[in-house]
């Protein structure tokens, strides 16, 4: 029976539907909850970066329309770009969107591109935060390639967590593991992240993101040398995620 969204509040109803889905598989939860009335209208948001291909792929076999928001924060390596149209083109992916920074605030905040170098959060908050949570306007709920595995902040990860106080976040992918990424990349036979293969584990924007060393965690090349571990699109309570390097062991 549907839950009656104008009588629950966020987090509850993320609490009921992690009861409904909690003995169910990643590819379980994300088709059902594509279908599921309780979720309600979804987008995947999707970086195209090291891993990103996994869900790119369960979106492609279980409905290739849905709505894909990719961030183009215009500062993205090139062979992400290049990775983008290749996995579009081959997963045959109908209703991708790009989203980027409106150009006049980029010319008032950041007019010779150097805003990453004095405050990363600022620049995150201009060409990630601000235009996402205007694309994410009129859903109901937008998936995420999080998982448990990936630092101490998400250990505790749940499929579903309030997005503020109207929106739920989907991470049909928490309880996995890095060697489920990788056989799932192997048995669909996905292509990689061409930087992968030249050591970053972790791909986000050019200027802020460095190469990882044998033994060091898989986002220590993510704003190396700050206390940066998010670049602020996750929210809890309704304010974005900036987490210290400290706090997330």
């Amino acid at each position: 029976m549907p839950l009656d969204p104008a009588g629950l509040s966020i987090e509850d109803r993320a609490a009921f539907l992690n009861d409904r889905y909690r003995n169910h598989a990643a590819t379980s939860v994300m088709e059902l909850a594509l279908r599921d009335r309780d979720v309600g209208r979804t987008a995947l948001v999707s970086s195209f970066g090291a891993e990103s291909v996994v869900l790119l792929h369960m979106v492609s076999v279980m409905d290739r329309n849905l709505p894909v928001l990719f961030i183009d924060t215009r500062m993205l390596f090139a062979e992400t770009l290049a990775y983008q149209a290749e996995v579009a083109d081959r997963l045959g992916l109908t209703n991708i969107r790009t989203i980027r920074a409106d150009d006049a605030a980029v010319a008032f905040d950041d007019p010779d591109g150097t805003l990453h170098q004095y405050s990363t959060d600022a620049c995150c908050t201009l060409r990630k935060t601000v235009p996402l949570e205007g694309a994410l306007a009129g859903y109901d709920a937008w998936i995420t390639g999080r998982k448990r595995f990936q630092s101490g902040t998400r250990a505790a990860l749940p499929f579903f967590e309030p997005d503020g106080p109207n929106r739920l976040k989907l991470n049909p992918l928490a309880m996995w593991g890095p060697e489920d990424v990788a056989d799932y990349m192997i048995n669909n036979r996905l292509p990689r992240h061409p930087l992968v293969a030249k050591g970053y584990p972790s791909i986000g924007c050019a200027p802020c993101t460095s190469p990882v060393g044998e033994g060091e965690d898989p986002r220590a090349g993510r704003w190396r040398g700050s206390n940066k571990t998010e670049c602020g699109i996750h929210f809890i309570n309704g304010k974005p995620v900036r987490i210290k390097k400290e706090d997330a062991v």
